[in-house]
């Protein structure tokens, strides 16, 4: 078999029976916690323009835009639930050799559960199988060195997922897969430099995608065959090198789903333990009487993933947009010594071009440090130290940020967030109903019933 062949079994013969109760448990704190990001991200000026680019289409087969109850063709209601998904840059993420974030496919499948009259069990059933796929295949490349981005991954697991959903064979899943494979490669310049809106939806356009090509194969659309292991594949064109596919989670292997981080905070995973670490300095320093005027110096010293990435370039010290500075880890890290929290107004204007702000990221060096490479991605350690004026030093080791795997937050804590997220687009009582409907999904019998629940206030 193939390796389009393999995933695309693998996909059609995972069952609800399958999971174990903590991955399915785990399953539902994952998708409260991205409807949490994408109510959230509801208001942003990249989803108005999702939103109403999807309003200009309409479908015989139609979907649903979260929050809005407007009704558009499948795949740009995929494209534009995912944009709001990932505007705050506060959704779940994964560490591998590759890094990015899972909860990006929910995007799609709400949109393949809709159109597949699936059940919350089926839901349940294909997070898991996307996360899965997405997860695996970070294990096994690192795709940045190459310059393509981690979405090129999304695009893969997507596809599984809402193949499942819509009721594909293992043929039609192995088809549509290879048809992405082939038409999905993204570049890893997306997410470095002044970086722009585009940051937030390119994951969202490989859900649009993975709709359309799904369509296609369930209607009998054929691709290129074998599309990893060809002469013109992606061994070639992208890996660079050939792979054989991990064991995949069932049968006694565990599900990935279970290694995957939540949030704390709305910013670049690969600053969460930075920004973890600077509040604890800042705790510090009120402990001691002392203000950020007595600070000299601060260094960071991390993965070298996350200084290639947050802190390898001009444009991190003085961001022009919220892309950039949610993914600047000397900006992040200034605003948690000056602020004692992170909101995502302090992405925005006026904190952008707040002087003494700027004056405080100005004192941020950043550099890597080969231990913290050794333990990727086992832990995601921080070193963090204030040089004071008086010559003292104040030093600080983050290895397990809150929301990692070793550091989880509780089921309260996600909760916490959410009704954060969400409290400006509806009414409490409205987001105890749709944490209430998440929580027991399993007992769902029409995913459809999802949507009344998300709408926000006009």
């Amino acid at each position: 078999m193939t390796i389009a062949e393999k995933l695309g079994a693998y996909a059609a013969s995972l069952k609800y029976e399958d999971l174990p109760p903590e991955v399915v448990h785990q399953a539902k704190r994952m998708i409260v916690d991205t409807l949490g990001c994408a109510i959230g991200g509801y208001a942003s000026e990249p989803s108005r323009i999702a939103r109403e680019f999807a309003a200009t289409v309409t479908s015989t087969e139609p979907a649903t835009v979260l929050c809005t109850g407007q009704k558009t063709s499948p795949d740009l209601a995929a494209f534009a639930n995912g944009v709001m998904i990932r505007y705050l840059d506060f959704n779940d993420g994964y560490i591998g050799k590759e890094a990015g974030h899972p909860s990006d496919s929910i995007g799609a499948l709400i949109s393949a559960a809709e159109i597949g009259n699936a059940t919350g069990r089926d839901f349940i059933t294909s997070t898991v199988l996307a996360y899965e796929m997405f997860c695996r295949m970070c294990d096994l490349i690192n795709f940045k060195p190459m310059g393509f981005d981690h979405v090129t991954i999304g695009a893969m697991a997507n596809v599984l997922g809402a193949s499942r959903l819509m009721g594909l064979s293992a043929e039609q899943t192995a088809t549509a897969l290879s048809i992405t494979v082939a038409a999905n490669v993204a570049l890893y310049q997306t997410r470095i430099g002044n970086v722009s809106m585009w940051k937030g939806c390119a994951y969202a356009n490989t859900s649009r995608n993975a709709l359309f090509t799904v369509q296609m194969a369930k209607r009998g659309m054929t691709g290129p065959d074998p599309v990893f292991e060809g002469r013109g594949g992606y061994f070639v064109a992208v890996t660079r090198k050939a792979f054989e596919l991990p064991a995949f989670g069932g049968n006694g292997q565990p599900f990935r789903i279970m290694d995957c981080l939540i949030k704390r905070y709305p910013l670049g995973q690969y600053s969460q333990s930075v920004v973890h670490a600077a509040l604890e300095a800042r705790a510090r320093l009120e402990s001691l009487g002392k203000s950020l005027d007595t600070i000299e110096k601060i260094h960071v010293r991390t993965l070298h993933t996350a200084v290639e990435m947050m802190a390898g370039d001009r444009d991190k010290w003085t961001p022009a947009n919220r892309e950039t500075a949610d993914h600047s880890m000397p900006y992040t890290a200034a605003v948690a010594l000056k602020y004692g929290s992170i909101k995502v107004e302090y992405f925005e204007d006026p904190y952008l071009h707040d002087p003494e702000l700027l004056a405080l990221v100005a004192r941020i060096e950043c550099s890597v440090s080969e231990e913290a490479n050794r333990r990727e991605p086992e832990a995601m350690l921080c070193d963090f130290d204030l040089l004071l004026k008086d010559g003292s030093r104040e030093e600080f080791r983050v290895e397990y940020h809150r929301g990692h795997p070793k550091n989880p937050m509780s089921d309260a804590e996600i909760e916490e967030k959410f009704r954060t997220l969400v409290s400006d687009q509806m009414p409490e009582s409205q987001a105890d109903d749709l944490l209430d409907f998440i929580w027991n999904i399993d007992q769902v019998d029409d995913i459809r019933k999802l949507f009344p629940l998300t709408l926000v206030r006009t």
